[in-house]
């Protein structure tokens, strides 16, 4: 039987005028709708909409723990096998003579940005002074917790959540995107990484569904994020000496942002995201990229000449190897409660850290996985995923090594007195500072952290407005109706501080979990998509038959 051409033309309806003009208006309408209902439903009914995410979102974890598990571990290993097979990794996301858009640089800044800035600042030091305590090796008493030998099993699982996993989630989908997109001439929205399996249905209501899902998850998604962000902001503006109003005291003791510091930081942080999304990718998100890389950097060499140097290249190099070698266990390995204490609490740790992590970067790969689409053009397979996999990791590797390392030392050797351990996830990076610095330098230092994390969160908010309206306008990268840009900017603003003043993070963390799920079935779709027609490729080029847009337009 003879192969088919490929499909090169999607025809998506759009609007030819009026106040929708250039977006589909099935998707753009559903998807504010449903936005639009999760605010309200979070407001208005504060204690429904909590007891019912809480219950979704236990039903999820203990459902579909070894779907969210076994499904990253296929992004992975797809990823790695294209850009490692030869005749793959050398196909180009464009045509054969075309060359990046971006700089190394400048690429790699944005794509650093978008995903994974804020959760870096944030975790940097949270997670591995919590792994420190406890972690899987922790409970099954293979090492004691909070003790000198507990410092590599913290590592092997921090760098397991910030890695090659995450990674390879956002580059499957941006690689599927960009594939069909430069070197088909599809329209870069999600439903065109699904035209192998499904065809020219995916011009109507499957389509439509595909890429509603896709803008949920990733409002779902950057929330997540920006929640985080927001926090960790106040932290800092408190630690900077502007008030205690900005802070409240819960029953137990804890502290989070006050409702007047969680308005005024979103008035902020959105205001000049949108003033951002409305100049494009190539003026403000590019240089608030290479700001917020520069800054990055900055602090990295710090803590390189100040902290705890010898301790963080040690956490480092150890950290590494362990994480490689135990990678392939820790990816496949699913724990369940088989009714011992120890079972309990390894289902308990993963699915409240692992099953967490794997819902929120299927959550933001829409966002992130367009966007790497969208500024990747004209660069081989294998550039792209290594260039998306490996070195965003080992950048998040030495953040955590450097940054961490040094909270870690200073608990160890006696001299944080609990200082960062006893204080909350948004404020241990200013303890940390706090405890390593005199005060006047601590205070540059939180306020060099501030400025960075608002950069940070401003280049996720302006990149994800972006990409919904990319979505929503058929995949239209064109600057697109500013009302559009101002209302997902409002959106994802109403919609984070919605759920933070309702349920705080954790009612952020529950809608995020939900709403990754059916977009993981659209990911494992583009997966298998993808390798279809690479295949499919790899047969019509030995027939010598054209497999880019270009050379069938040229026949």
């Amino acid at each position: 039987m003879s192969l088919k051409p490929p499909l090169t033309e999607l025809e998506i309806k759009t609007a030819d005028s009026g106040f929708y003009k250039g977006f589909t208006k099935d998707v753009t309408i559903t998807a504010k709708i449903l936005v639009a209902a999760l605010i309200l439903w979070a407001v208005a009914f504060p204690t429904q909409a909590a007891d019912v995410l809480s219950r979704f979102n236990t039903l999820i974890l203990a459902s579909f723990n070894y779907w969210y598990i076994y499904v990253v571990a296929f992004f992975v290993i797809v990823c790695l096998g294209l850009a490692i097979w030869p005749s793959s990794g050398n196909l180009r996301l464009g045509n054969e003579d075309e060359k990046p858009e971006f700089s190394a640089f400048s690429w790699f800044s944005m794509m650093f940005g978008a995903g994974m800035g804020i959760g870096v600042l944030t975790y940097a030091t949270g997670e591995p002074i919590y792994h420190f305590q406890n972690n899987p090796d922790v409970i099954q008493g293979l090492v004691a917790g909070a003790s000198a030998e507990t410092v590599r099993s913290a590592y092997k699982w921090s760098f397991l959540h910030w890695g090659l996993s995450p990674w390879g989630a956002y580059a499957l989908t941006g690689l599927a995107l960009a594939f069909f997109a430069y070197r088909r001439g599809l329209p870069l929205t999600i439903r065109s990484a699904l035209t192998p399996l499904f065809g020219g249905r995916l011009s109507g209501y499957v389509g439509h569904t595909v890429d509603v899902v896709a803008v949920i998850a990733t409002v779902l998604g950057v929330s997540q994020t920006l929640g985080y962000g927001v926090e960790q902001f106040v932290a800092g503006l408190n630690r900077i000496g502007l008030g205690d109003w900005l802070l409240v005291t819960a029953a137990d003791g804890s502290q989070k942002a006050s409702v007047a510091a969680v308005i005024l930081s979103l008035v902020v942080i959105m205001g000049a995201s949108t003033l951002s999304a409305l100049s494009g990718v190539g003026k403000g998100i590019k240089w608030l990229s290479n700001i917020n890389m520069a800054l990055s950097f900055f602090l990295l060499f710090f803590f390189l000449l100040f902290g705890s140097t010898f301790f963080g290249l040690n956490a480092l190099a150890t950290g590494i190897y362990d994480y490689v070698v135990a990678l392939p266990s820790m990816m496949f390995t699913v724990w369940s409660d088989n009714g011992t204490e120890v079972g309990a609490a390894l289902e308990g740790w993963q699915g409240g850290w692992t099953v967490f992590y794997w819902a929120w970067w299927i959550a933001f790969a829409p966002f992130v996985g367009l966007f790497l689409a969208r500024i990747s053009r004209g660069r081989t397979i294998r550039e792209y995923v290594f260039g998306a996999m490996l070195v965003p990791s080992v950048m998040c590797f030495v953040w955590f090594a450097l940054v961490g390392g040094t909270a870690i030392d200073l608990e160890l050797s006696g001299v944080a007195q609990n200082a960062i351990l006893g204080t909350g996830l948004s404020d241990q990076l200013y303890a940390t500072l706090a405890v390593l610095l005199s005060d006047g330098l601590a205070w540059v230092f939180s306020v060099v952290v501030a400025v960075l994390l608002l950069t940070y969160l401003v280049t996720s908010a302006d990149s994800a407005v972006l990409i919904i309206n990319t979505i929503n306008a058929a995949g239209d990268e064109g600057p697109k109706a500013r009302p559009h840009i101002i209302f997902w900017g409002a959106a994802l603003a109403l919609v984070v501080g919605a759920l933070l003043i309702v349920g705080g993070l954790g009612a952020i963390q529950t809608a995020m979990v939900i709403g990754a799920l059916p977009f993981s079935v659209v990911m494992a779709l583009m997966g298998v998509a993808l390798i279809k027609a690479i295949i499919n490729d790899s047969i019509r080029g030995r027939a010598g038959l054209p497999v880019t847009a270009d050379e069938i337009a040229g026949e």
